[in-house]
């Protein structure tokens, strides 16, 4: 509330223009972009926390679900005179094994928490610019998934990758590099219209392969990510993201995705994986 009143007073002072000076009129002016500016950053970091908080709520159910169940099978063993104490260890083994999972469980969320924010805010002001229609950028359990449409990469049916896409791929390599653990993914995807040719590429498996590995080697020749974390390939028109019985649906499906995760060993810690019995 506090922010709007300043952004209208603000607004008022601007619009005073005959009052003030020209200087004056650029300062408030100035200040009046920031407001806003910072107004958006706010907003965006409420969604992101309610977002968390939301993720937070329904892990402490789950788990306050499972200490409830263990609890009243001891109960339960502790009423029955008739059964061997041995019962009664094994179960309170099991609770001390429960205990110090969810001790890890929420360690872990914790962490995953901490990099989603992390990287979905970097990636979100790094590529705020940029038109929503062609750069979608999902984060989820610390995997970015960064989907590229292929009319800001390519020339229709080619795989050469256009100069003017080079400051968006310059923005994402920079977070890459940032997360120098991180292995990337890079995938082509066309949609379902017949591509034939004697040349290459010669058909829709051809295309999304050589899409792939073209913007692996921009990331590795123009802006310095270390080749051996990266993945490129095709996966042709056996991916789609929606149908391909509309205009908008096909150029939806035609995208180059960017999928930069942590490495295996790291990636399972941050996945809900209960220990081994």
């Amino acid at each position: 509330m506090r922010l709007i009143k300043i952004l209208g007073i603000t607004a008022m002072a601007i619009t005073a223009t005959s009052c003030v000076s020209k200087k004056q009129f650029d300062a408030l002016n100035l200040n009046y972009q920031q407001c806003i500016n910072d107004a958006a950053e706010r907003q965006r970091q409420i969604q992101d926390l309610n977002s968390k908080n939301s993720g937070l709520q329904s892990q402490n159910d789950l788990l306050m679900g499972q200490n409830n169940a263990l609890k009243s099978s001891l109960d339960a063993c502790l009423s029955n005179s008739g059964k061997s104490s041995t019962n009664i260890d094994k179960l309170v083994g099991e609770i001390n094994a429960s205990n110090k999972y969810i001790k890890q469980l929420i360690s872990t969320n914790s962490k995953n928490d901490s990099l989603n924010l992390a990287l979905s805010n970097k990636l979100k002001r790094s590529l705020d610019n940029v038109a929503d229609q062609d750069v979608d950028v999902k984060v989820l359990k610390g995997v970015v998934m960064i989907s590229l449409s292929d009319k800001m990469l390519y020339q229709t049916g080619k795989f050469e990758v256009l100069p003017a896409a080079q400051e968006v791929l310059g923005k994402v390599a920079k977070v890459i590099n940032d997360y120098d653990t991180y292995s990337v993914l890079i995938e082509g995807n066309t949609d379902n219209a017949t591509l034939n040719s004697t040349s290459v590429p010669r058909d829709n498996w051809d295309l999304s392969a050589l899409r792939g590995t073209a913007v692996a080697k921009v990331l590795q020749t123009q802006f310095g990510v270390n080749p051996s974390r990266i993945t490129a390939g095709g996966r042709s028109e056996y991916n789609p993201k929606t149908t391909n019985a509309s205009v908008s649906g096909r150029a939806e499906n035609r995208r180059t995705e960017i999928i930069i995760m942590p490495k295996l060993d790291e990636f399972m810690k941050l996945m809900d994986i209960a220990p081994k019995k």
